[in-house]
């Protein structure tokens, strides 16, 4: 295992550590692999109209402000295939078709070689790693030698940062009771009251308790509101 590994795992056991050192680390790996610049990317899939999106990267400081006045996180193709798929991407002028202006200013920035792989979570959460470089093509070669290094990266900085970024979550997931995300499912199924108090067993008060419960914890205002935020967070399945 390489130093870089070994340090990344540690991260993960240490509740005390920052995201700005867990990001260090995804820093130094990317070096080891041959890319001085590395980004990371994290979704959230709440609010539903609204997801939260954290970004964190060592891009140029004039880059990372071009970026975000021109607004380029909404269309950026990387993000949008990562947002479908978890097949990793090269950037190629057939990636970036749609966005020739950001594809164009990135490499007028030094941005010239990447290499994208997401990762997504139980509770829904999506992660993104890039491991960018001003020159020097990535070979076939190259990319068989280090795909397994890669994937390997991306999932434990994911682990380690969503932790950190989103920790409501776990807390959100360790909060709700058996019985409360078995009612949910059900509710998520568009059973009433009567109905959940007919299959499990229980009285009518009794689920309404549990909805109101659920609903609490997950800070939503209404049955429906709670189902759909747990089923987006992954606690339904």
């Amino acid at each position: 295992m390489h130093v870089w590994q070994e340090d990344m795992l540690l991260a993960i056991e240490d509740s005390q550590i920052s995201e700005d050192e867990i990001f260090g680390h995804l820093r130094v790996a990317s070096e080891a692999l041959g890319f001085p610049y590395c980004a990371y990317g994290l979704r959230v899939p709440i609010p539903v109209t609204r997801p939260q999106t954290v970004m964190l990267n060592n891009y140029p400081a004039a880059w990372q402000e071009r970026y975000a006045a021109a607004d380029y996180l909404s269309r950026d193709p990387t993000v949008l295939h990562g947002r479908r798929s978890q097949a990793p991407v090269l950037w190629s002028d057939d990636l970036f078709a749609t966005a020739r202006d950001l594809w164009d200013e990135a490499r007028d920035h030094g941005l010239r070689v990447g290499w994208v792989q997401s990762s997504l979570d139980g509770h829904g959460v999506g992660g993104m790693v890039t491991l960018a470089r001003s020159d020097e093509e990535l070979t076939p070669v190259e990319l068989e030698a280090k795909e397994l290094r890669m994937r390997w990266l991306v999932n434990i900085a994911h682990v380690a940062l969503s932790r950190r970024i989103s920790p409501q979550l776990n807390r959100i997931e360790s909060a709700l009771t058996p019985r409360e995300i078995e009612v949910l499912q059900w509710t998520a199924d568009g059973k009433t009251a009567p109905e959940i108090s007919d299959i499990l067993d229980v009285s009518s008060s009794t689920v309404v308790f549990h909805v109101s419960n659920a609903m609490r914890k997950l800070n939503a205002t209404s049955r429906t509101a709670a189902a759909v935020k747990a089923a987006m967070l992954g606690l339904l399945n």
